[in-house]
């Protein structure tokens, strides 16, 4: 097995941060100021909201080596109908059962932040000790593996050896969006597949479920993503739902005074409560993390946040922090401005750590490298 190590040192052809030490000597130089101290802990809020502004403006000057060179017509010439043939294949499994959605979804954006997006959660090992064999990636529902293995299928049966399964698994989880009512958007294409699949390669790479927006705009900018893409990509949530276990701390087990998080609305929480119930829930037991309309992509997720009703801690956060209250309220306000910020996040996303020419390799099977 080859192992490809992504990175790159000029500030031009970032594939994703390795260092904040590094980014804010290039910043500094960029900006002609005095050295920035990245650690806002003891800061006012104010002087938080400056840090990720200028944070955001760091990644201004940031562009992927790699998205440079994807293209929407990548296949215009060997395979000039991929794109009908994945969304048939996406569609069909679709009327099966929704999940396809939520769980097409929730693996590309899993994929892109360990390896990049080169299709690496799918690699199966009879050792178990894969990337999707990872503790974070266990939950992963089956039904978004079987949607892109259906689709590379279809896609091999007309086109062999042609199109990878990384851009097979970036077109379905554009098409589950549209399926679900969201925004359609061209989708760019070109990714070779990983050839490194490692479960201990995924511990903290993935956001989890008790970050603050501190520890969000980090995790989201070790991949080259802005606060806004971070904010966007969060309105995902917008459909699929979440096991007890990943969230139950807030209703029982908030803090030694207070049990339940004071930042959930009463209500909301009693609903909660009646599906995980303390004295013991099923472990496959799950709860629809927007409870209004949780099988429609739209923008009541934002809207949930501003009534207290976010699932997660690092769903609410979003609302509660004034560094993301102010875009959280616009997106809350008007579904269009999610949608333009969501397809340009996504876009973003496909681009981080892609891996092209000898990099990676094109797989016959996506579950196993050639």
């Amino acid at each position: 097995m080859r192992w490809h190590i992504r990175g790159s040192k000029k500030i031009g052809e970032v594939l994703y941060i390795q260092e904040t030490t590094v980014l804010r000597e290039e910043f500094n130089k960029k900006q002609k100021t005095k050295p920035i101290n990245m650690d806002t802990r003891s800061r006012s809020d104010d002087a938080k909201r400056n840090m990720i502004m200028m944070w955001g403006m760091l990644l201004f000057y940031m562009v992927a080596e790699s998205g440079a060179q994807l293209s929407e017509n990548y296949y215009s010439s060997t395979c000039p109908n991929v794109e009908r043939i994945v969304q048939q294949a996406v569609t069909t499994k679709f009327q099966q059962t929704f999940t396809t959605a939520p769980a097409t979804l929730r693996m590309f954006f899993h994929d892109c932040f360990v390896e990049g997006c080169d299709a690496s959660v799918l690699i199966a090992s009879e050792n178990g000790d894969a990337e999707k064999d990872a503790p974070d990636n266990k939950s992963l529902a089956g039904d978004g593996f079987d949607t892109v293995i259906k689709a590379k299928t279809a896609v091999e049966a007309l086109c062999p050896g042609v199109v990878s399964c990384a851009d097979i698994l970036a077109l379905a989880a554009r098409d589950v969006v549209v399926l679900a009512g969201g925004p359609g958007f061209k989708v760019e294409l070109g990714r070779r597949d990983g050839l490194v699949s490692k479960a201990s390669r995924v511990t903290g790479k993935l956001p989890e479920p008790g970050l603050d927006v501190r520890g969000l705009v980090e995790n989201f900018a070790s991949n080259g993503l802005s606060l806004t893409d971070m904010i966007a990509l969060s309105g995902a949530h917008t459909i699929g739902f979440s096991h007890c276990n990943r969230f139950a701390n807030r209703l029982y087990n908030f803090s030694a005074f207070m049990p339940l998080d004071p930042t959930l609305d009463p209500a909301y929480a009693q609903q909660l409560m009646q599906t995980c119930r303390r004295a013991g829930w099923d472990p496959d037991q799950v709860a629809d993390i927007d409870l209004t309309t949780g099988r429609v992509f739209d923008n009541l997720y934002y809207q949930n946040l501003v009534a207290r009703k976010g699932l997660f801690t690092s769903d609410q956060v979003l609302f509660n922090d004034l560094s993301s209250q102010s875009t959280v309220m616009r997106f809350a306000n008007n579904a269009g401005e999610f949608y333009a910020a969501f397809t340009s996040a996504m876009r973003n996303l496909g681009r981080v750590g892609v891996k092209v020419g000898n990099q990676g390799e094109i797989r016959r099977d996506c579950s196993a490298f050639n």
